[in-house]
């Protein structure tokens, strides 16, 4: 039995694709076709917005995409949100992706805020192209990585795009646990997960231009 993913096209509470600014930022790929539309995308997405891990924001008003369109800096659940609602204004079914990853290259400065190398609820994009579903991530912009000293991933909207396990022969990112992949942001479930993985951050006020927290 064929798929049902009219789901994965409609606007949800977190992906608005259907206001002004969504519809504003994908108008320059609504004449390609599916695929080079998804790929062009993804680079925006990509490249668009600083990666910043440093700055999370847990509430709903925060997480809608016509909001993290705005922002000069995103993580990576945001800009998943955007690139997910940007493709369903392209006609593109999306899901949005979560798991646990340990960065092996990680900084020490956010395992001191975070008290862990894993990375809870990091997020990732499924589109449906071609007939079937094809994952990416667009959190690691072109700077980001130059910083840490890894290739930026590419995606040609055909094959799986995720984190790679090495770079050259360092140990890079391992994906310790999958979530599964939703129609809408699950947000109750990424609150309870953050709460149990990182309680210390519910217990004082983070909010600094180093780091903040916000639930």
């Amino acid at each position: 039995m064929k798929e049902d993913i009219s789901p994965y096209l409609v606007p949800t509470d977190f992906l608005n694709h259907e206001h002004k600014s969504i519809q504003e930022y994908v108008l320059s790929f609504q004449n390609m076709d599916s695929l080079e539309a998804a790929k062009a995308l993804y680079l925006m997405v990509r490249d668009g917005q600083l990666y910043d891990p440093f700055h999370l924001n847990l509430k709903p008003e925060a997480l809608v995409s016509s909001e993290i369109i705005n922002k000069k800096r995103a993580w990576c659940v945001e800009k998943s949100i955007l690139m997910a609602s940007a493709l369903r204004a392209l006609d593109i079914p999306s899901k949005l992706g979560f798991a646990i990853v340990k960065n092996h290259l990680n900084s020490d400065r956010l395992i001191h805020y975070l008290k862990k190398d894993e990375i809870v609820f990091h997020g990732y994009v499924c589109a449906y192209i071609q007939e079937k579903w094809v994952r990416c991530t667009p959190a690691f912009d072109r700077r980001i990585c130059a910083i840490s000293g890894v290739s930026p991933l590419s995606w040609d909207g055909q094959n799986d795009s995720m984190f790679q396990a090495f770079e050259k022969d360092q140990k890079f990112m391992e994906y310790v646990h999958y979530y599964g992949e939703f129609a809408d942001l699950p947000i109750e479930l990424m609150r309870s997960e953050m709460e149990a993985h990182y309680p210390h951050l519910y217990v004082k006020e983070y909010n600094s231009k180093e780091f903040s927290f916000l639930y």
